[in-house]
């Protein structure tokens, strides 16, 4: 949540009628008993929760933000304001595929959808309090660690920078997949920051390392220790288990120490399940990805490995909306393949609010000092 100071004078006779009724209430009560209440009152403040800070008194006011997501996708960005608490007044969102789209205006129809990244006309927005976005990097070039300037996926990351510069806004945030270093230095020397690593495991069923360029202070991040037996579905479509051609006599059900059981195998050694990891629900299973085919979609084994009622099944798209922290049903209006597509491309809401809380802490720093400020402005009137 952020706020500003609210401006207690606006013209000249507004400054002296303040100051005589600032006179006429120091002399019912005494310059020292209102100092000494401004003071109290930012020592309670200070023990209150945040978003509590300052319904009376007026000196200072909340006032909600300006958000633009560029690759905005199923609207994370959103999901995680909304779960922080952080009050917004209009969230701009760039995105062209129409399935994301749909999902959003389904679970946030007050988005305003901008189109196309290339289409957008910066002079038409307002100030921008917060940037977003997660552009494809794939087209990078090693050679002469430069940018590959005719890859268009390499085009939509100078959106991003583009957006930066032109509307400077008071934070902004760019993820993406851990790279190689070469890279990473591009994207730093564009942006002016270095990036951070973070693990989604740490909050989630899953282990998804990604890369986050932000100039949000990042303050301690709140681990979960979730796997796999947390976030399923206590019954399943019959659909999501694979069957038949599993030979299980090809599978050593001897765990590794990430709990993962060998790949999985067909009496040809091949087909969509060929070499795709088992996890049991004592593991993280690995990154969402983000293709909608079976293959890409995690595999999870119940059962004690001595193939009576052993199941080895495929995570439903639920499961998968738990997998990235995201609202149960939330995708719920589109088609199971493009349910898992959209939740491969997807950020991890835990993970984004736990950046996202530096941007209240930041703004907290800066309540605080103003409020210190008060008692001198008030004895200098005096």
């Amino acid at each position: 949540m952020f706020y500003n100071v609210k401006c207690m004078a606006s013209s000249q006779a507004q400054t002296m009628k303040f100051s005589t009724n600032l006179n006429r209430l120091f002399a019912i009560h005494g310059v020292t008993y209102w100092c000494d209440l401004i003071i109290n009152k930012y020592n309670n403040m200070k023990e209150s929760s945040f978003n509590n800070f300052l319904s009376d008194g007026n000196l200072l006011t909340t006032e909600a933000i300006n958000v633009l997501s560029l690759f905005d996708g199923l609207s994370a960005g959103q999901i995680a304001l909304n779960q922080c608490g952080i009050k917004y007044d209009n969230y701009f969102a760039s995105e062209i595929d129409k399935y994301a789209i749909s999902v959003t205006q389904d679970n946030y129809p007050d988005t305003i959808q901008l189109g196309n990244v290339l289409d957008i006309n910066y002079d038409d927005l307002p100030c921008i309090d917060l940037l977003i976005g997660g552009s494809p990097c794939q087209g990078f070039s090693l050679a002469g660690k430069q940018l590959n300037f005719d890859d268009d996926r390499s085009k939509l990351f100078f959106e991003f920078v583009k957006a930066k510069n032109k509307l400077n806004p008071k934070f902004f945030l760019l993820e993406n997949v851990n790279m190689r270093q070469e890279w990473q230095d591009i994207i730093s020397e564009y942006l002016g920051v270095k990036p951070i690593k973070l693990n989604s495991g740490e909050t989630t069923a899953q282990n998804r390392i990604r890369l986050y360029w932000t100039n949000i202070p990042l303050t301690e991040i709140e681990g979960f220790n979730l796997i796999l037996e947390d976030i399923l579905e206590d019954e399943v479509d019959d659909k999501y288990v694979i069957k038949g051609d599993v030979i299980y006599s090809e599978l050593d059900w001897k765990l590794n120490k990430n709990g993962i059981c060998n790949p999985l195998k067909n009496a040809s050694n091949k087909g969509w399940h060929f070499e795709q990891n088992v996890y049991t629900i004592e593991s993280k299973t690995r990154s969402l990805k983000a293709g909608g085919g079976s293959g890409n979609i995690p595999k999870v084994f119940l059962g004690d490995g001595y193939g009576f009622n052993d199941i080895i099944r495929k995570l439903t798209p639920l499961e998968c909306e738990r997998l990235q922290t995201i609202p149960d049903n939330y995708t719920k209006c589109v088609s199971n393949s493009q349910r898992y597509k959209m939740l491969g491309n997807s950020w991890c809401i835990d993970t984004i609010c736990e950046i996202f809380k530096g941007m209240s802490e930041r703004w907290k720093e800066k309540i605080i000092k103003t409020e210190l400020e008060a008692p001198t402005l008030f004895n200098k009137i005096n």
